[in-house]
């Protein structure tokens, strides 16, 4: 399926950013996750402040994917500062692409790792990186198979939950 819009998010997306946000990330990982962590990481994380912060920084961008007038996934990069990690100027990090179950298997997501290595080389990185969760092993193969190798890890705290992520890289 090919995305009949991809757009740039804008602060009036912010009630759809937010219910894509807590929707991707329920579907992805809740059964995953105690009730416990999860919540507290999703509160935090996805509230409309936190979101609204991440929206308006000037160094992360937000797009969403949209079919038929209805966002079916989404897409976030930051570069220097914003980065969770590394904050080297040569890179930038995709934080998240989501994508809503029932559009799963229909290339959204390869729409929008395109989109993140477009935006990589007009800003002319030299590379892009993300981190993923080390039991996401769906999310795994598809970085690899679009030439991303791990080259470190780190803790994520999902609530009072440490896990794993991987750090992955491809060089542009």
């Amino acid at each position: 399926m090919t995305i009949t819009n991809l757009r740039k998010t804008e602060t009036k997306d912010l009630d759809v950013l937010q219910e894509i946000s807590l929707g991707t990330f329920s579907e992805a990982f809740e059964t995953q996750n105690t009730p416990e962590d999860f919540a507290a990481y999703t509160r935090q994380r996805f509230s409309k402040a936190q979101l609204l912060a991440e929206l308006t920084h000037p160094l992360s961008t937000f797009y969403f994917a949209e079919q038929n007038q209805q966002v079916v996934g989404y897409l976030k990069v930051n570069e220097g500062e914003a980065q969770s990690e590394l904050k080297e100027k040569e890179g930038l990090e995709i934080e998240r692409i989501y994508v809503r179950r029932p559009f799963y298997r229909q290339k959204i997501g390869q729409q929008l790792l395109n989109k993140a290595l477009s935006l990589a080389q007009e800003k002319q990185k030299t590379y892009l990186w993300l981190g993923v969760w080390e039991k996401n092993l769906e999310a795994i193969r598809f970085y690899k198979r679009n030439g991303f190798y791990q080259f470190d890890q780190h803790c994520f705290m999902l609530g009072n939950d440490p896990q794993t992520d991987l750090m992955m890289k491809r060089l542009l």
